[in-house]
């Protein structure tokens, strides 16, 4: 069975999404030093920690979503205020050239409008894409006739699953290909102002779409014993309190657990009282399944460091590269190169089931090929490949540049490091969408895609951390030149990529000490 009506509109919509975002965010850094007039290193971590936040905000509004609001009310506020922060940005780019001299006032009003964006996205994103999986889920849990054939319909409900959120990804970065490629040579040819005044009108037009598919939308409705997130919390604390008081545990919670199973076990269905025990709030076992993921969320840190490079460096490194097309006056956009890693992924993720699985099926014998554990870890190895040749790249850069002064490297030279990214997206990042959907209760979904966007919030704070710790070890007291000085003849990316790839080579060992050990949730 593949994607229903809605699941196919609500891909579309976060593709559009996916534009308008990635518009704004491809080729910010190069706002920032050629209009705001920041320094390479200024302008990195100042994206790296916008991006940050906007990743680590879900957390905080999943959680809301998922105790007091519904999933579709949380999509429809959020996209407003995701709009109204694009509208901002846009006025200010327009206002700028008329008032260059108001740096400080342009740099604070930058500042809001992006954040005010990151407000908006935060509640947005990991809503949309549990909304988008809740109308699949919907269809698969019809009741079924016959509970003898319940662990056969199992793998196709794993199967589509995974199916969702593999296209998700194909429709997302066919959004993001679009914004990267095409918003990049805009507002570098025709300015700033329409170059942000078109992700607008996406974004708007995506929300109207999202009206307009009310009818086909499929509500899931909370239970009423879901309770509620924070009360939860302070209930299990007083619980936890009233124990160490008084010495003793209290069995009357257990106890009505053990007498609602004993009725329970006289039901017919019996995947119904386990879906229904899972609906059932129990604040201990909900923090432990948050515990049980913390170690892949670590171990998945390195990766999105690298993750945030193409935004960042790679673009830096593009534009001290020859960017002509053979002896055309046109030159390539450096930020338009990000839109190789969205191509790879658009040409090989239908490869993926075509190709891959049935291939990899024949050695593993699992009806999916490789399991999700295994197709992160190949992710995170093609990653540190990836940092490898970027390192030998850069360092072949440079030493033409010293040997044949302004003979420069061809930009198509960052083509392989931007490729392999772009595959190791296709393992590792829906590899995660899946595994933190799929390892927390129904009801934690919210929570669950939060998570995964967390550890590109974290990674982008961890990347600004890393440059800030490395520019004050490395800088001279002489020259002031440290890895990554304004001027890219003096730079030094390459010894920076070689520390990522070797930090990103202990996390994956560790991610595959783990794997042997590590259970999937039933």
């Amino acid at each position: 069975m593949g994607l229903n009506k809605p699941c196919f509109l609500l891909t579309v919509i976060a593709g559009m999404e996916r534009f308008a975002f990635k518009g704004v965010a491809s080729n910010l850094v190069t706002y920032l030093t050629d209009v705001m007039y920041m320094s390479n290193s200024s302008a990195a971590k100042f994206v790296n920690t916008w991006v940050g936040f906007t990743s680590m905000l879900p957390l905080i509004v999943a959680t809301l979503a998922d105790s007091y609001w519904d999933r579709y009310t949380t999509i429809l506020a959020s996209s407003v205020l995701y709009a109204a922060g694009l509208l901002a940005l846009t006025s200010t780019a327009v206002k700028w050239p008329w008032n260059p001299t108001a740096k400080k006032h342009s740099i604070l009003s930058l500042s809001w409008s992006l954040y005010m964006i990151s407000l908006g996205q935060g509640g947005y994103n990991p809503s949309l894409q549990a909304f988008g999986a809740d109308q699949l889920e919907n269809e698969e849990e019809l009741p079924r006739t016959n509970n003898n054939n319940s662990n056969n319909t199992e793998e196709p409900k794993k199967d589509n699953k995974s199916l969702f959120f593999q296209w998700w990804y194909f429709g997302i970065c066919c959004g993001s290909l679009m914004g990267v490629s095409v918003m990049s040579y805009i507002q570098d040819t025709f300015g700033w102002g329409l170059g942000f005044a078109i992700p607008t009108f996406s974004m708007i037009a995506s929300i109207l779409m999202f009206l307009c598919g009310n009818r086909f939308y499929k509500h899931k409705h909370k239970r009423n014993e879901d309770g509620n997130f924070f009360e939860d919390i302070v209930r299990s604390i007083k619980s936890t309190v009233s124990k160490l008081v008084n010495g003793r545990n209290n069995g009357i919670e257990y106890t009505k657990v053990e007498l609602e199973l004993q009725e329970k076990a006289l039901c017919n269905n019996q995947d119904e009282v386990i879906q229904h025990e899972e609906e059932r709030v129990n604040p201990l076992r909900d923090a432990k399944i948050i515990l049980r993921l913390l170690p892949v969320w670590i171990m998945l840190l390195m990766f999105a460091v690298i993750f945030q490079l193409p935004v960042t460096f790679f673009t830096k490194q593009g534009m001290a590269m020859k960017r002509n097309i053979g002896n055309f006056k046109f030159e390539i956009p450096p930020a338009a190169l990000q839109s190789s890693i969205t191509v790879s992924i658009i040409v090989l993720m239908p490869w993926y089931d075509t190709f891959f699985v049935p291939l990899v099926r024949i050695f593993t014998r699992n009806e999916k090929g490789i399991s999700v554990m295994q197709r992160m870890g190949i992710g995170m190895f093609l990653s540190v490949i990836a940092m490898i040749i970027a390192a030998i790249t850069e360092r072949k850069r440079m030493e033409i540049g010293k040997n044949n002064g302004e003979q420069l490297l061809s930009i198509y030279w960052l083509l392989p490091q931007y490729i392999l990214l772009g595959i190791s997206d296709i393992f590792t990042v829906v590899g995660m969408q899946e595994y933190f959907y799929s390892e927390v209760p129904v009801r934690m979904r919210t929570m669950g895609i939060a998570l995964y966007t967390s550890i590109f919030g974290v990674g982008s704070f961890l990347s600004a951390l890393l440059i800030s710790v490395i520019e004050c070890l490395t800088t001279s007291k002489e020259t002031h030149d440290n890895w990554f000085s304004d001027d890219m003849s003096k730079a030094r990316l390459d010894k920076y990529y070689w520390f990522l790839a070797f930090t990103s080579a202990i996390s994956l060992v560790a991610f595959v000490i783990f794997c042997r050990f590590f259970r999937e949730r039933k």
